[in-house]
């Protein structure tokens, strides 16, 4: 498994954990957003929502456009 695969398979997994939470994509976006490296995020941010879970990519691209400004 490649560093994005991980990355990928990590955000599903926080996603899956976080699932029952009352704003899922929101709870994953705070959880990478605190815990994960600047690179980590910058790697998955250019690798897109491809084989994201729906949370995950939604969580991923709550954060790219929190950083776009948006």
């Amino acid at each position: 498994m490649n560093s994005v695969e991980r990355l990928v398979h990590m955000a599903n997994q926080i996603a899956t954990n976080l699932a029952t939470d009352a704003a899922p994509a929101a709870a994953v976006a705070d959880h990478i957003q605190t815990f994960w490296d600047p690179r980590m995020k910058k790697m998955i941010f250019a690798h897109g929502t491809d084989g994201l879970s729906p949370v995950a990519a939604a969580a991923i691209s709550l954060l790219a456009d929190a950083q776009n400004g948006g």
